[in-house]
């Protein structure tokens, strides 16, 4: 399961960019996921457990994930298309098209701090 390994990643890329103290205040991370970039969201989630579990790091650290759909564009009719179904094919002049660009990211969108107690 890959997915294990890309939360690792995760984790250890959040702990490149982020000071100590401040990687205790993660709350959540949000995630934008292409369809096509072979990341399961379901399998995400259960590897962020498995991974939290026996790490003991980021246990209160929730995943949200926005999947990508495909997106290729058409230089016959300059235009983007969703594909539905996997059919790749331009929605306007319906010519076959494999000219993706969008949907194979596996992107930290955004990180989610608790706030700071003050007392």
């Amino acid at each position: 399961m890959h997915e294990i390994s890309l939360i690792r990643n995760i984790f250890r890329t959040l702990e490149e960019e982020f000071p100590k103290q401040d990687l205790l205040l993660i709350s959540a991370i949000d995630l934008k996921v292409g369809l096509l970039s072979n990341v399961e969201p379901v399998l995400m989630q259960n590897a962020l457990e498995a991974v939290t579990t026996a790490e003991e790091k980021f246990q209160r650290v929730k995943l949200n994930i926005e999947v990508i759909p495909i997106e290729v564009h058409c230089p016959d009719c300059r235009t983007n298309s969703t594909i539905e179904n996997y059919k790749f094919v331009c929605a306007s002049c319906g010519k076959p098209n494999n000219n993706v660009v969008k949907g194979t990211e596996l992107l930290i969108h955004q990180v989610h701090f608790l706030e700071a107690e003050t007392n």
